[in-house]
């Protein structure tokens, strides 16, 4: 039988990049659809592993790509608004999510997928409405999903006649781990389980492969998923490691304890297929399904022990961000205003640690140019956003008619502290910014520049942990300190600005170079501004 093996590799390749086109824009058409508040549904329904396999299951169904949630939880973790065992919950739902694209190629609709495109594009380009745009674009990827499915087929129809794959088909029936690394090179290279499965279902529906051996292929694909969350975890925290690796642990226990007992497992997969009559496509979708949920239930259980693992395999002190409020209990707010108004100058002064700290690790970004800093930084600032929420809407429900006048004075005073806070969150965002802005474009500032921002710097810095005591400990003299150190970084300013613009002038520094300059000068004096008012707060200025 001749092969025209141009037609099967050009068919085979495009049907692969129209179906992960389509994966990808029906997964981002049905986030824009549920609005951005995945984040938000892990954060929240996270508060026990049961809880955390559902919402695994939900934002994996949503962004339809297990790796993803897993990259998301990842950064939850990172982050500090998930701990690690909390993560290994969505991991495991994840797992059973991610079986839907399967089922949903099951449905064999490969005829309907050009008019469905149809629609989708028509919603897209038609309406003005971003609602209708969102639904348009998730019924377009559906459509393309299928139509790169039909393409794929057609493509590896013709490799059944091929001797070569018949002998690797033999060779895969007789030795499945070589099925579950062909699964899992395959994966890693693709970096989508929902495609390469998707080509295990097309394979099968054409009769190329016998089901023993694409069993052990599917094992390898759910393996190879979760290289995309090991790379996502490079350079993350040690708990954000914990995480990704435990996706790896995870299915490699499945596989190992499914390849056992892979005879009585075929069976259980044909006895499917012939008791409920399914086509070859639903078969595999089925065996993806009963694998990935039989292996969260028999892991499920040993959560403990799993986590135990992690901590042993991957070690090191976690050095996490932690995001949410530690002193706000909700209880004062009815027992005591004067109390919760306590309880909330804690979290402010812990808001302020915060800022310092993401000062420092700007500094060192600048110093070092190493992204590890910039990263801690951006945690720092995301933080310090959520606590602005949470004291914020803390101190809106202490009740103002309770207060006294000394008590009104200090909540008015809080809520000037926060935003003062959060802005300094700001600017030092700006900052790294412009950081990232000289590495990209190879700016270069001369060395007496850099020694004029490292010492602004240092000042600055030393500022806002001045101003951030004085306010932790109602300290005026600390507090008059700040100001007559924010007066020293006003007239830094203007004697760099004019040292700078005669380096400009006598061809020393370049024109970006100066404008990277001026605005990190005019961040780090507008931080000095903020430090005052916090001081000024604590004088009752």
């Amino acid at each position: 039988m001749e092969i025209d093996v141009q037609t099967l590799i050009f068919e085979f390749i495009g049907g692969l990049g129209i179906f992960l086109l389509g994966i990808k824009y029906m997964g981002e058409g049905l986030q824009k659809t549920a609005g951005d508040r995945l984040r938000g549904v892990l954060d929240k329904f996270t508060s026990n592993p049961f809880m955390g396999v559902l919402a695994g299951i939900v934002v994996t169904i949503l962004i339809q790509s297990s790796s993803g949630t897993t990259v998301l939880t990842i950064g939850l973790v990172n982050a500090g608004f998930m701990s690690f065992r909390q993560a290994i919950g969505v991991i495991m739902g994840a797992n059973i999510g991610t079986t839907v694209t399967a089922f949903i190629i099951g449905i064999d609709l490969g005829e309907y997928a050009l008019p469905i495109a149809a629609v989708g594009s028509f919603l897209l380009f038609f309406f003005k409405n971003p609602k209708i745009n969102h639904i348009g674009q998730t019924i377009f990827g559906f459509g393309a999903l299928f139509l790169g499915l039909e393409f794929m087929s057609s493509g590896m129809s013709p490799l059944r006649g091929l001797q070569a794959f018949q002998d690797l088909t033999v060779s895969m029936s007789a030795n499945p781990i070589l099925g579950v690394v062909i699964g899992t090179v395959f994966t890693v290279i693709v970096q989508s389980s929902s495609a390469t499965i998707g080509i295990l279902q097309g394979l099968f529906s054409q009769g190329a492969i016998p089901l023993d051996a694409a069993l052990p292929v599917l094992f390898g694909d759910n393996i190879g998923t979760t290289i995309t969350a090991v790379l996502a975890s490079i350079g993350a925290s040690v708990a954000a490691k914990r995480a990704a690796f435990t996706h790896v642990a995870f299915n490699l226990i499945g596989t190992v304890i499914v390849l056992l007992l892979l005879g009585f497992y075929t069976q259980f997969v044909s006895y499917l297929q012939t008791t409920f009559d399914l086509g070859p496509e639903m078969t595999i979708a089925f065996a993806h399904g009963s694998f990935n949920i039989t292996n969260t239930i028999i892991q499920f259980p040993f959560i403990g022990a799993l986590a135990w693992l992690m901590v042993k395999l991957v070690p090191g002190e976690d050095v996490m961000v932690e995001y949410k409020p530690q002193h706000l209990d909700p209880i004062f707010l009815q027992q005591s205003s004067s109390l919760a108004l306590d309880q909330a100058k804690q979290e402010v002064s812990h808001m302020g640690e915060y800022a310092v700290r993401g000062l420092e690790e700007t500094n060192q970004y600048l110093a070092t140019d190493q992204t590890k800093h910039s990263e801690m930084a951006m945690q720092l600032e995301g933080a310090l956003n959520n606590l602005d929420k949470e004291i914020t809407n803390y101190l809106v429900n202490i009740s103002t008619d309770s207060l006294s006048e000394a008590d009104s004075g200090r909540h008015t005073s809080l809520m000037n502290t926060i935003r003062d806070i959060e802005r300094i969150g700001d600017h030092f965002e700006n900052l790294i910014e412009l950081v990232d802005y000289k590495r990209a474009h190879k700016v270069k500032l001369t060395d007496q520049a850099m020694k004029e921002l490292h010492d602004m710097f240092d000042l600055t810095i030393a500022t806002a942990k001045q101003a951030v005591k004085a306010l932790e400990n109602s300290d005026k003299e600390a507090a008059l300190g700040v100001v007559q150190k924010e007066e020293e970084i006003d007239r830094m300013e203007k004697e760099y600005r004019k040292k700078h613009i005669i380096r400009v002038n006598e061809g020393q520094c370049s024109g970006t170079a100066g404008i990277v300059f001026v605005d990190m000068l005019s961040n780090l004096e507008r931080i000095g501004d903020h430090a005052v008012n916090i001081a000024e707060d604590v004088l009752g200025v």
